[in-house]
């Protein structure tokens, strides 16, 4: 029963603070752990600890695959390079030089300790990515830190694992970066090919699965379903859980229901609010026990903090040292990828004026080189793909390029990224990982805390303070007009040949919403007549008024109008309700319409392959989508 009603308490606390922290301006994950040290230093609370594999192992894997599935694929690609730099060299890197100093410091801690230390509090914590959205900076930003969050927990454990062997060892040679890093190329090899062959088979099976309750709970296993063989197989878990979220992340609107994925969606964020927030309660539960362990040692609390403080400044040194470096090399390969879009460019107009040449070759040439039409324009269609696929290529890093122009990281925003890189839960969680044969293992543990502690604290409530001061690029939340004329013109003119485009010649837009029709999509066929050769213009025309409903949530009975003609004038088609119901029922009706919905989020997934358009603009046509599926489908069941 005991157990219980902690468990009911923990939750209640839970939402208190998710109800006070907007009131406060204040992370609640921060009020959380407040209240964790609060209730845990009460004399009537004796020491609490937590097994800490039930974080790495149970807690860590969901919150890691929630993350991947949530971010953007074509965002993550983009930052790849920032990502891998930030959560496998500065690992290293920091880890090695906490490693030095400890053992510097303190000789009785070897150097493999020191290391296993270092790795300890490598990981940056999810705090930060909540702070600074809240504050608006920019989305480059924001993906940086969640792409640098969900591997850098990997990396730090896998390297913490195999310091630790090193210390039980007692052979500091062990730790040669060589062997250090080739055992972690083989942990994340392994685990991303793990977790690429889960999210492939897993995104199929929950195609085939049409009840949204049953699909959620699936999802919920998913990670699992990755980490544990990951980790039974020598890779990392966690970066098993991370890819097979990605592959969730880009295959899922293309294969998974809209009803699953909006169902899905709402539950994984109430089980990430409870296993984030449980993990920060619990971190402050936990501080007592540790640093009453910690008072016996000589020195006691006060020289663990003065360790804590020194190896804490030398952390946040490092990584701002590293990312000024990184942020420099960046923009020369930014300059690199610019020359080599232009050289491609020239390339590919050379190629088109020769193909032009080449399909303008008479029969007598042809004859001389021994060749037959068909022959000659089966190869000019093999350069035409070329080319095309040439060109698909090089305007993916034309949108690539200009997704670096419009969102720049430059010093201003690189001060964000270095003062976001908080220590927080995982740190301490993986700190009681620790073997309990390491020397003076409870000032490690204390050093981890306070220094976690600290870094959520301190940094935590300053992050707004320094945004403010800095003044980082924003993120703007609109859509510019160019973008949304794209778009429109990729949705329009995914209309053109489907079923629906060809039933519009039939009837007018105004009679298919009385039969029944989504209101969105009935719009399309009320500027098409049947004797219009120009068809599929007119189609498009009318999906730019129904995409600006989309993007503008703007009401669409008022457009509407019982007129009988077009937008050119010419006369519509008008067939009476009784005559619809005749030629279509509303199953036939509501089939055209999620068939064009089909199309449209074909051709935007397309568009996000290419790179074309903004995140930000993507999602939003794309939930747009989903609303009116999702709307078709349940009218469908209260029809029935």
């Amino acid at each position: 029963m005991e157990p219980l009603l902690i468990a009911v308490a923990g939750m209640l606390i839970i939402v208190a603070c998710q109800f006070v922290a907007p009131k406060v301006r204040v992370a609640a994950p921060l009020i959380l752990l407040v209240v964790g040290l609060v209730i845990g230093f009460l004399p009537q609370v004796g020491a609490i600890e937590i097994e800490p594999n039930i974080i790495l192992e149970m807690v860590l894997p969901p919150l890691l695959f929630s993350a991947a599935v949530r971010m953007p694929t074509m965002d993550f690609r983009r930052e790849m390079q920032a990502v891998a730099m930030l959560a496998i060299p500065l690992v290293f890197l920091s880890a090695f030089a906490v490693g030095f100093v400890i053992n510097w410091l303190v000789p009785a801690i070897s150097l493999p300790w020191g290391v296993a230390l270092g790795a300890v509090l490598s990981p940056t914590d999810a705090v930060a990515i909540s702070i600074a959205k809240r504050s608006g900076v920019s989305h480059r930003i924001i993906t940086v830190l969640e792409g640098e969050g969900l591997f850098n927990d990997a990396t730090s454990l896998v390297l913490l694992s195999a310091a630790m062997s090193a210390g039980l060892a007692a052979d500091e040679h062990a730790l040669n970066p060589g062997l250090l890093i080739g055992k972690v190329a083989i942990a994340l090899g392994i685990a991303a090919g793990i977790g690429w062959v889960v999210g492939e088979v897993g995104v199929r099976l929950r195609a085939l699965i049409k009840e949204p309750s049953a699909d959620t709970v699936f999802s919920f296993a998913m990670p699992f379903i990755a980490s544990i063989p990951a980790e039974h197989l020598g890779g990392s878990g966690l970066v098993a859980a991370v890819v097979a979220g990605l592959v969730v992340s880009r295959r899922r609107a293309a294969t998974i229901s809209a009803a699953n994925r909006r169902f899905s969606q709402q539950n994984w964020q109430t089980m990430t609010l409870v296993l984030e927030s449980g993990i920060f309660l619990t971190m402050g539960l936990q501080a007592f026990g540790i640093v009453e362990e910690t008072a016996a040692f000589s020195g006691g609390l006060a020289f663990a903090a003065f360790l804590a403080v020194i190896l804490g400044a030398l952390i946040m040194v490092m990584r701002a040292i590293f990312i000024a470096i990184m942020l420099a090399w960046l923009d020369h390969r930014r300059t690199h990828r610019q020359r080599r879009y232009e050289a491609e460019a020239a390339r590919i107009e050379r190629f088109e004026k020769r193909m032009h040449k080449a399909s303008e070759v008479d029969a007598d040439m042809l004859q001389a080189r021994d060749l037959s039409p068909e022959r000659w324009e089966d190869a000019l269609n093999h350069y035409r793909r070329r080319l095309k696929r040439r060109a698909r290529r090089n305007a993916m890093r034309g949108s690539d390029l200009d997704y670096f122009a419009n969102e720049p990281l430059g010093p201003r925003e690189g001060s964000v990224i270095v003062w976001a890189g908080m220590r927080g839960a995982i740190t301490l969680a993986a700190a009681q990982t620790i073997s309990t044969h390491a020397p003076m293992r409870a000032l490690l543990l204390t050093i981890a805390l306070f220094i976690a502690a600290g870094a959520l604290v301190i940094q935590g409530l300053t992050l707004p303070g320094l945004i403010r001061i800095v003044k980082p690029q924003m993120a703007t939340g609109d859509i510019s007009e160019d973008e949304r004329a794209k778009l429109l013109k990729v949705m329009g003119c995914a209309l053109v040949d489907t079923a629906l485009a060809q039933t519009i010649h039939e009837v007018d837009g105004q009679t298919l919403l009385s039969a029944g029709v989504s209101r969105t999509l009935s719009r399309i066929g009320h500027a098409v007549s049947v004797e219009d050769e120009a068809t599929g213009a007119r189609i498009a025309r009318a999906a730019d008024r129904v995409l600006t409903d989309i993007l503008h949530d703007a009401p669409t009975q008022a457009a509407l109008s019982a007129s009988e003609t077009d937008d050119d004038g010419r006369a519509t088609v008008d067939m009476s309700e009784e005559e619809v119901e005749r030629s279509f029922t509303r199953d036939q009706i509501r089939e055209l319409a999620l068939e064009a919905i089909h199309a449209q989020r074909g051709a935007l997934l397309q568009a996000r392959d290419e790179g074309i358009f903004s995140s930000a603009a993507l999602e939003g046509a794309l939930a747009r989508l989903d609303n009116e599926e999702i709307l078709l489908v349940s009218s469908h069941g209260v029809d029935n």
